[in-house]
């Protein structure tokens, strides 16, 4: 059984989405293992976008993280990385087919930056690291 994090964003918690991308998982048949909300924090936000530290607009991603509460959880199933990955859509929400979650819900990019409302892990290393930082071993 194939694990990842997920984070439902503070921009869809503040509009009201969390039932709904719920129904999504569910209906898909994934199981959450796992699901709290609170507000994220910078030091594990660094952590969680190593990669992204140095670039001129982790600011603006670290702020928008930590602007309200979001979702955060683990979810399990066959083949569940990728298959959550489709569901979310692109993660510029005005590149998001109908039909996935960023295709529906997201809203285009403004002077805040892109606020996509879900997070998935893309590899079976993210997915392990990303839920160790957040959740421990």
């Amino acid at each position: 059984m194939q694990k990842t994090l997920f984070i439902i964003k503070p921009d869809a918690v503040k509009r009201h989405l969390v039932g709904q991308v719920i129904d999504r998982i569910e209906r898909r048949g994934f199981t959450i293992e796992r699901m709290e909300m609170l507000t994220l924090d910078l030091e594990r936000l660094k952590k969680h976008y190593a990669q992204l530290v140095d670039k001129p607009f982790f600011s603006s991603i670290t702020n928008y993280m930590m602007s309200g509460p979001a979702i955060i959880g683990i979810l399990s199933g066959p083949g569940v990385i990728k298959s959550w990955r489709d569901m979310m859509g692109a993660t510029n929400p005005g590149e998001a087919a109908p039909g996935t979650i960023r295709g529906d819900f997201a809203t285009a990019p403004d002077e805040h930056g892109i606020q996509n409302i879900v997070h998935g892990s893309d590899s079976e290393e993210s997915a392990a690291r990303e839920i160790e930082l957040w959740f421990g071993k």
